[in-house]
């Protein structure tokens, strides 16, 4: 859009350089806490560690998001191109507030569980992927992900919506309320909000996916070998679906 100055001017010509546009595309990142390292033992006796995802770990993973897409069952291929949008927007700096947590197995990728800051009161869930049958390594993360918002982050919400129906399972598990929709959207294809608030964390959730999941998470005297084991990510080349 182009309009005429309403006075002369000096100089109608100005360049900018692309760094100084750059703050009004990336959005300023909240003083977020990051998620401690942790482990827990799955329920098939195997260990995993759960870290922060690097950035350098995420065109792999990406790779492996886009053999996804091309699941026509189950609904694996818009879960797939969803996921892939958010990991991506992640690396370019293109999502308010997002983080990705991994899990490991001797260094090859089980899960991940990502999501995004609202605002400090409000986080939104947006997928929960496995990578390795077994272990119920898709409840762990997603139970790592409710711990980062109510335990880490000190959210007061926790919003989470499903493509799937293995997904929206999970949440009728938990017993997950609507907002009233569609007065209420999820920014996942304006989907109903399924909400978990903290009264309702502490009440109920965490301790029924903790029974689910079958272990505590270990956050403190976590063994050397463990984390040396997981500095390096290895994604793994064929499918799990």
């Amino acid at each position: 859009m182009k309009l005429e100055p309403p006075v002369e001017v000096t100089r109608e010509e100005m360049t900018f350089h692309v760094s100084e546009i750059e703050p009004f595309l990336q959005a300023p990142p909240m003083d977020l806490k990051p998620w401690p390292t942790a482990m827990i033992t799955l329920k098939d006796g195997r260990d995993m560690l759960i870290r922060g995802v690097k950035d350098e770990e995420i065109p792999p993973m990406l790779e492996y998001v886009r053999k996804v897409m091309d699941v026509q069952h189950d609904f694996y291929d818009i879960v797939g191109a969803r996921v892939y949008a958010e990991l991506l927007g992640a690396y370019r700096k293109r999502l308010k507030d997002p983080y990705v947590l991994v899990g490991l197995i001797d260094g090859v990728l089980g899960g991940m569980a990502n999501g995004r800051m609202f605002n400090e009161e409000i986080n939104i869930s947006h997928h929960t992927m496995t990578f390795q049958r077994g272990g119920r390594i898709g409840a762990v993360m997603y139970y790592c992900k409710a711990y980062y918002a109510f335990e880490v982050l000190g959210c007061e919400e926790f919003w989470s919506t499903y493509e799937s129906y293995n997904g929206w399972r999970l949440g009728f598990q938990q017993c997950q309320p609507s907002y009233p929709w569609p007065e209420n959207q999820h920014e996942l294809g304006g989907a109903r909000i399924y909400y978990v608030t903290r009264k309702h964390w502490d009440q109920m959730v965490k301790d029924y996916t903790r029974q689910m999941v079958g272990a505590d998470l270990v956050f403190d005297n976590i063994p050397d070998e463990l984390i040396k084991a997981n500095e390096t990510m290895i994604v793994p080349e064929d499918i799990v679906v």
